[in-house]
């Protein structure tokens, strides 16, 4: 299959198509094209063409389409249908595909809108997913699944379960419950086609079974289903009824905007942006870290004031503020790097005690092989001594200070349950400009007096 690339030309034929109202030859080549493809074509049409394009075509497809656009294209789409268009698109969807829409819709349209779904028990369902936080496994799950009774024998089993499978479009685990529909197990389909008929479900199903509960945490759903390598986890509520199930697409969806969201802030943005959003919240996005940084400069320049007259007698003390300030900034961000990704992947082990001597050794051993490269060059090319020595101790104190600052705050934070990926960003190469000059111009002056 070669992969869908959106040109345009294949752009230029689609708004032609549109503007001539040529329904037939659209349809037809919409046909050819995934729902994700068609989804990627909406979102570089304006509105009017989009809605058109929608409108156009089955729900059946175009259900998954709006599944699939981006947000605000699809908000824009959905603000020119009316209540029963949209309830028709909601029918087609899983539950919590169509949840993610309607809390999208404006308030004063929502009771309408679900009160137009044909389907009461898919409408009821929705509502009860809008009750749960976006984040938390009671917001990502769906209500299609397959469970069965314990109580069941085979044959009962295999009729209830074609009756379910209607309603879902994948099936990946078979799920036991009791009466009170508490979760118990999962039933293999091998022992279901191999287990007489008249056998009872609970003698055959297997009652170890990865669950979780409605309220936690997306993030800790994403890390139990990778290290378990699941493709879909049934979720129970707090006495242990089963009321949904997640999947890995949707789990997938967590991992992309958690990654998305920790680039961002290590790149000195505080909220969630992108590149079409407004001049305002781009700035609004950006401009807390860009005044951390301007406190941070007038921070370091406030302490290389202070050392005025040993800089004017050494003046090439000064040539060499940038490279340490620098070596600071990025030895804290690699160090502050790979403690965000070892928590974010649950890989981090032992005490913070051990974590930080390890992290103080390794950024020793990398000063001190770094320090007489410096101390060489320096010393070749200015010929004193003292100062390529002053320099090169200050190079190696720095960094073993950038490498535990640089450990220590994701950690701390962690612990206070900050999001520790605000430590790779300005927030840590400022401190350590800082503290690197500081450190610096001290050394440099007990070596080199005034």
């Amino acid at each position: 299959m070669t992969p869908f690339k959106l040109t345009d030309e294949l752009l230029v034929d689609i708004r032609q198509l549109i503007a001539d109202k040529n329904n037939v030859t659209l349809r037809s080549m919409m046909k050819e094209f995934h729902y994700a493809d068609v989804a990627e074509i909406a979102d570089e049409l304006n509105v009017e063409e989009a809605t058109y394009l929608i409108k156009l075509l089955d729900s059946e497809k175009t259900s998954d389409i709006l599944a699939e656009m981006d947000e605000d294209m699809r908000e824009s789409v959905l603000n020119n249908l009316s209540a029963a268009e949209i309830a028709g698109e909601l029918e087609e969807l899983d539950t919590d595909d169509a949840a993610d829409i309607v809390s999208e819709l404006p308030k004063e349209i929502v009771q309408d809108v679900i009160a137009k779904i044909e389907d009461r028990e898919h409408a009821k369902d929705i509502v009860d997913l809008l009750r749960y936080d976006e984040d938390t496994a009671g917001g990502l799950m769906a209500k299609e699944l397959v469970k069965v009774n314990e109580n069941w024998n085979v044959l009962t089993c295999v009729k209830e379960m074609r009756s379910q499978a209607e309603n879902v479009t994948r099936v990946h685990s078979i799920y036991v419950v009791d009466d009170e529909d508490k979760l118990k197990g999962r039933l293999s389909l091998k022992d279901l086609l191999t287990t007489s008929t008249t056998t009872h479900i609970k003698d055959v199903y297997i009652p170890k079974v990865d669950s979780v509960n409605v309220n936690e945490k997306g993030e800790e759903v994403a890390k139990i289903m990778s290290k378990y390598d699941l493709e879909a986890i049934p979720v129970v509520d707090e006495i242990g009824r089963l009321v949904g199930r997640i999947t890995i697409d949707d789990i997938v969806d967590v991992i992309r905007e958690e990654a998305d969201k920790d680039y961002q802030l290590a790149a000195g943005i505080s909220q969630d942006v992108e590149a079409d959003d407004s001049i305002w919240e781009l700035t609004r996005a950006r401009l807390p870290w860009l005044i951390l940084g301007l406190f941070g400069g007038l921070g370091a320049a406030a302490i290389m004031d202070g050392f005025e007259e040993m800089i004017a007698k050494h003046a090439i003390l000064f040539f060499f503020t940038p490279l340490i300030a620098a070596m600071a900034g990025n030895v804290g961000v690699q160090s502050s790097a790979i403690i965000v990704q070892g928590l974010a992947n649950d890989d981090l082990k032992g005490s913070i005690g051990n974590r930080l001597v390890k992290e103080m050794l390794l950024a020793l051993l990398n000063g001190v092989i770094l320090a007489i490269l410096l101390m060489i060059a320096t010393w070749l090319w200015k010929g004193n001594f003292n100062t390529a020595l002053a320099i090169s101790l200050s190079l190696v104190a720095v960094i073993v200070v950038a490498g535990i600052i640089g450990t220590f705050i994701p950690l701390f934070l962690n612990q206070r349950g900050i999001d520790p990926a605000i430590a790779t960003g300005p927030f840590i190469t400022t401190s350590n400009d800082i503290f690197g000059i500081l450190i610096y111009f001290f050394i440099a002056k007990s070596i080199l007096g005034i």
